[in-house]
């Protein structure tokens, strides 16, 4: 097997367990929030730890990928999220189980940008768009069967069962890219890791999520203040250094790689949370079981799936923002819809509804990914799919920090019981209406990002 069928399969496979893994847990949130007692904030956290954790470590190893080695920091973060799988499967407390979390997290964050650099690395551009066409793919199929199979598995099993499958997996990707992958790709050989800047950027995103979690008290304003200060002092850091964590030139001076780079931020902060919001709302309100409301939100991740291939293929032809612009445009009038949801929405009409997120996310995602690994030199692969993965993360990060500051402000530190039900819809509908406010401005990113070609 050559190292380009051996690249696509193991970012393949490596691209299926992590967004597996966080729609599986989504669907099994209130069985954990039963068994540990945990208040809606806390429930919150096992999702966003995570998130925060890959977010803040993301860019720093997409440049230590880029200096030492890709496939090595692919294969250490495998082996990370494996062991941190197997320690969150024998969690005793909810504190160990974030903990746990923020540790897959980590390794999670050596995986998402060194997979697609390192296919990036072997495949010329006239078939980047399919190739990464497959990857996406790859993710929205760990997001479809994530709500169905973790939803079989915590009602039959119980949620402990979805890190012993997330272990296994682990195990059978580290066993293929020692067997199969011969290739190394390390361009930026020998140049400075900038250790500076990658303490500011991940302090800053520290801080700054923290302090959602703590609104509407004066520390979370505070915290949150202290991190875009600190996010400040990073990107001036990043303009002086010789060796730059994130040259900051790419975002200045290449309106491709800005645009891109800023439409996926706005994507993932405006859409994110949604799945966390319906497998809350199916099972609380609709008392539907997790393999149920698992079976209700398939939809949405089966067309992305579908989707996403073949728009990658077609951004290879057609101008990728033209395509992805469409997408995000049809992405509005899903969220849209779900202003509206209350106790009585029929459950066809969610559905229906996740079918149209679906297709619009599948347009969106492919051919983005394509514009921004298509607008940079070879050497910097690793931080450019390091950058757009920060921006995917810190785009979800965002979107549970506006979930977790609207959960704070309508029902605050208590377990979602049925006399906070009119409080917790309240909350869905005005994420909703914010979610659809930041993907108009998604759109018009999109479209001003210019051609590739």
């Amino acid at each position: 097997m050559d190292d380009k069928k051996a690249a696509l399969i193991v970012s393949t496979l490596a691209s299926f367990l992590t967004p597996f893994m966080a729609s599986s847990i989504n669907i099994a949130l209130p069985s954990i929030g039963r068994e540990f007692s945990l208040d809606a904030i806390s429930l919150s956290w096992v999702t966003t730890v995570y998130l925060l954790t890959a977010a803040m470590l993301l860019v720093p190893f997409g440049r230590l990928a880029d200096i030492y080695g890709r496939k090595k920091i692919f294969t250490y973060g495998v082996l990370l999220h494996t062991v941190a799988s197997v320690l969150a499967a024998s969690s005793f407390s909810g504190s160990m189980l974030i903990a746990s979390r923020a540790l897959q997290g980590a390794g999670g964050s050596m995986v998402f940008g060194t997979g697609v650099a390192i296919l990036t690395s072997v495949y010329p551009a006239s078939d980047r768009g399919r190739v990464l066409g497959f990857n996406v793919a790859s993710v929205y199929l760990g997001l479809s069967l994530g709500p169905v199979l973790g939803g079989i598995l915590t009602q039959q099993i119980g949620w402990r069962s979805i890190f012993i499958v997330s272990t296994l997996l682990g195990l059978v990707i580290v066993a293929f890219v020692f067997a199969k992958l011969k290739g190394e790709w390390a361009e930026a050989k020998g140049e400075r890791f900038d250790a500076a800047g990658a303490v500011l950027f991940s302090l800053s995103l520290a801080l700054m999520m923290y302090g959602f979690s703590e609104l509407p008290a004066s520390i979370g304003t505070w915290t949150i203040l202290l991190g875009v200060a600190f996010l400040v002092t990073f990107l001036l850091w990043e303009v002086r250094t010789q060796s730059p964590l994130l040259d900051v030139k790419l975002l200045s001076q290449n309106p491709v790689f800005a645009f891109s780079n800023a439409a996926a931020l706005i994507n993932y902060s405006a859409t994110y949370a949604v799945t966390f919001l319906l497998s809350l709302y199916l099972q609380y309100l609709k008392r539907l079981s997790p393999q149920d409301a698992g079976l209700v939100l398939i939809f949405q991740p089966a067309l992305m799936a579908l989707t996403s291939p073949l728009a990658g293929r077609l951004s290879d032809k057609v101008e990728p923002r033209i395509v992805a612009s469409i997408g995000m445009a049809i992405i509005v009038f899903g969220l849209i819809f779900f202003i509206f949801i209350d106790a009585e929405t029929q459950l066809w009409l969610i559905a229906a509804n996740l079918v149209v997120l679906g297709f619009g996310f599948g347009l969106f995602s492919s051919p983005n990914t394509n514009a921004v690994m298509s607008s940079v030199e070879k050497r910097f692969y690793g931080v450019a799919a390091a950058t757009l993965g920060t921006m995917r993360l810190t785009g979800q990060m965002l979107s549970m920090g506006i979930v977790m500051i609207l959960f704070a402000l309508h029902i605050g530190k208590v377990k979602i019981t049925p006399e906070y039900y009119p409080e917790f819809l309240q909350s869905v509908s005005t994420a909703f209406v914010i979610f659809s406010v930041l993907c108009v401005v998604g759109v018009f990113a999109s479209l001003a990002r210019g051609r590739i070609r």
